[in-house]
């Protein structure tokens, strides 16, 4: 069984830094797609950053530059660097992980088997 645990959350002003940490277990962390995802009310799970089956990392537009995703095998763990965040980057953040998942599939929620409890990131001042 596959079990991912979040954490990392909080609120933070704007421009401020967070960084959100997914271990998981049950799995080797090489041989899953590992993605984070973002939601806010009414609205739909939102691709974020991905790192396809442990090779090319990719984002979505509006985080490019600013959010940096990165993994450490030894701790299986995968974790986001979020800086000059922004109001509209509050939502509860997701982490995400398949074993089967195709590059097409990467920013599609609804193609993942295993997902985290979620962790809020409210960006105010």
């Amino acid at each position: 069984q596959v079990l991912l645990t979040e954490s990392g959350g909080g609120l933070v002003p704007p421009g401020g830094s967070l960084t959100l940490s997914c271990k998981i277990s049950g799995r080797t962390l090489n041989s899953y797609t590992m993605s984070w995802f973002r939601q806010t009310p009414g609205n739909e799970r939102e691709f974020v950053a991905g790192v396809f089956r442990g090779t090319r990392t990719y984002y979505t537009n509006s985080v490019q530059g600013r959010f940096t995703m990165s993994r450490d095998n030894a701790k299986s763990t995968v974790y986001l660097q979020m800086n000059s965040l922004k109001p509209e980057d509050t939502a509860v953040y997701y982490c995400a992980a398949d074993g089967r998942l195709i590059l097409s599939s990467l920013r599609l929620a609804s193609q993942y088997d295993y997902w985290g409890q979620g962790t809020q990131v409210t960006v105010s001042s």
